[in-house]
């Protein structure tokens, strides 16, 4: 580990002075490289590619940058104390805006990436406007307002992207540059429709429930209930209230080290994870002091447990990917500069120095051992005195993102063993099959759940349908019984079936378990213990070794997998996963499951459960 990155990691992010000085290790190395490549309003981090071209890709590094930059220099004397950041942005901000400027950034098309990056410019702007934008000449005031602009005649996703518009908007309102009080209405009253329960919404897609609803749909309703105008009272009160709702079980996610739940889209942005809590901070949400205490452990101990990972190049600069830098699994539209989206968790910094949330003192949360949150679809379930969590969950939907069907429909996805995502799918160990069902009808080009044809979350396991073709129904049943899970398949065929079915993915360099049962396939890691036994006939166990870059945690991985073939007819296939974080195991205890109807009698060692499964009556 680098000076640079030990010295973040030292950080204990308690005070104002410590974010301060995050803010700026982060930050430094970018306007450094600005500075060397003698440009204004963009810089080139790296050379991999996106889905938008390089200048959007330069020009997204930059203005991701304001997320941090805006909130540190929000009044005239930090922007004189941090000049040497407020000046390079202000002035870049001006030269992207001339179209006289070899620096402009351009003319802008329907669903322009740039949409996007205007909901940092616009931030800034209101936060810096006494001491920014009044004092510019009118003609670059006409400018900037002309370039953001654009997003009000130019199509855009009905998702997400609709805050950027209204923040822009709400920028041209506080600088009185038009009446755009229809416009904000129009886009509030799309986005409320986006809500669902308890705080949760949907982000455009309603079976896509992933962290765009923290560090987007409720991080911009918070940021809209501080900034806007007294014209939309009414739906500055319900960002208030859903915001509030949402604390009481977003902090589900997380761990008592910080550490939060891999899962879903955009991993790259890291400690965006916590970024809803900085914003709750800064609007002073009123809620318990509980709340506000946990709030604040959660957002620093997020970000220190990122800033102990190896997720800085060695120029300083963060890298896409997620506990390490990885291509693989990063989505068309990370760009090099794209994981600064990470530091809308500054925007606490727009607090005054003497603000209560620096005096705070931090309170550990406590978890539920096991609950529900049907919004996001989920059986949570906390073990390991609040060190480890894991997921279950079925009826999450990516239609269009990279690896969707890893990111969002695995059985189960875990805060210490994470999760991975095909590098292909001909030989097995391309697909880096964990916490999944994988079929084929050869010995090659397996596939893997993409869409449930029906699902239900239940107090005690979940169940999934799959149709991989259309003579083929697999009915899923996950029972949590930490630290192992059972996996009941009901697989109704009128073909010959290959499957392969993982447990947990650990780091490599660990140590398989000797065993004499070839259903049984156990391995001791640096993390904690995972494994598979095969509970019904004609299964067997390994070890496998997949492909290096696939899980999000360990570059290389050891994953305890099971096969076997089923032929045509209604076959039982039933295995027991074991993901004990933290913890060795020594022997495969004794196990039983049996269906009598629709309960099943599960004993796994001591325990025993009993089990209703609901659609067994079916």
């Amino acid at each position: 580990m680098n000076h640079f990155n030990s010295q973040l990691k030292d950080n204990p992010l308690k005070t104002r002075t410590d974010y301060v000085q995050a803010l700026l290790s982060l930050v430094k190395p970018v306007y450094a490289l600005m500075a060397d490549e003698k440009k204004l309003g963009r810089v080139h981090i790296s050379d991999s590619g996106s889905v938008y071209d390089e200048q959007r890709r330069e020009i997204e590094g930059f203005l991701r940058t304001l997320w941090g930059i805006g909130p540190l220099c929000s009044t005239a004397e930090r922007a004189e104390q941090y000049r040497q950041y407020f000046t390079p942005a202000t002035q870049g901000i001006v030269a992207g805006c001339d179209p006289k400027s070899q620096f402009y950034w351009g003319d802008l098309t329907d669903y322009d990436q740039l949409f996007v990056e205007m909901g940092s410019l616009a931030t800034m702007l209101i936060l810096t406007k006494p001491f920014f934008y009044d004092r510019l000449t009118p003609t670059e005031q006409q400018n900037i307002y002309h370039w953001l602009d654009q997003i009000n005649h130019r199509k855009i996703p009905q998702t997400n992207w609709l805050f950027f518009r209204v923040l822009v908007n709400t920028f041209f309102e506080k600088a009185q540059l038009t009446d755009v009080t229809d416009q904000i209405d129009q886009d509030l009253t799309a986005l409320d429709s986006y809500y669902l329960e308890d705080g949760w919404y949907f982000d455009g897609y309603r079976n896509q429930i992933d962290y765009y609803i923290p560090f987007a749909m409720q991080y911009y309703g918070i940021l809209y209930s501080i900034l806007a105008t007294d014209k939309t009272e009414s739906h500055v009160a319900k960002f208030a209230q859903r915001a509030q709702l949402f604390s009481k079980t977003f902090k589900n996610w997380f761990v008592k080290n910080g550490t939060a739940l891999p899962f879903g889209r955009s991993q790259t942005y890291r400690f965006a994870q916590s970024a809803f809590w900085a914003a709750s901070a800064f609007a002073r949400l009123p809620v318990t002091s509980t709340v506000q205490a946990e709030g604040k452990y959660l957002l620093g101990a997020n970000m220190h447990q990122w800033f102990s990972l190896p997720i800085f190049t060695s120029d300083n600069l963060l890298s896409i990917g997620y506990g390490y830098p990885n291509l693989v699994f990063a989505e068309g539209y990370n760009a090099p500069g794209s994981p600064y989206w990470a530091l809308k968790n500054f925007i606490v910094l727009a607090l005054p120095d003497d603000d209560s949330f620096w005096q705070l003192p931090t309170t550990i949360p406590s978890f539920p051992v096991q609950t529900v949150n049907q919004a996001s679809r989920m059986l949570l379930v906390h073990a390991d005195q609040g060190q480890e969590l894991q997921a279950f969950t079925a009826g999450q939907h990516s239609h269009e993102h990279a690896h969707g069907e890893d990111k969002y429909e695995k059985y189960v996805y875990s805060t210490t063993f994470g999760f991975s995502v095909k590098k292909g799918s001909v030989l097995p160990k391309q697909g880096a099959y964990d916490n999944t069902l994988a079929i084929s009808e050869s010995e090659t080009d397996y596939r893997t759940a993409f869409g449930y044809q029906k699902f239900a979350i239940h107090d005690d396991y979940v169940y999934s349908q799959w149709q991989p073709w259309s003579d083929v129904t697999i009915d899923n049943f996950i029972v949590p019984v930490y630290p192992w899970h059972i996996r009941i398949h009901l697989i109704q065929t009128a073909r010959t079936l290959n499957l392969l079915e993982g447990s947990f993915s650990a780091p490599n360099g660990g140590v398989a378990l000797t065993t004499t049962e070839p259903q049984q396939a156990i391995y001791n890691s640096s993390v904690g213990a995972t494994g598979i036994v095969g509970l019904t006939p004609n299964l067997t166990a390994n070890i496998s070794e997949p492909e290096p870059n696939t899980n999000v945690f360990f570059p290389k991985t050891a994953l305890p997998l099971i096969s076997g073939t089923v032929t045509p007819g209604k076959q039982l296939v039933i295995t027991a996963c074991l993901g004990a974080a933290h913890q060795q195991a020594d022997a495969v205890p004794p196990m039983t499951v049996n269906l009598d109807g629709q309960l099943a009698h599960i004993t796994i060692g001591s325990q025993h459960l009993d089990v209703t499964l609901n659609e067994l009556a079916n």
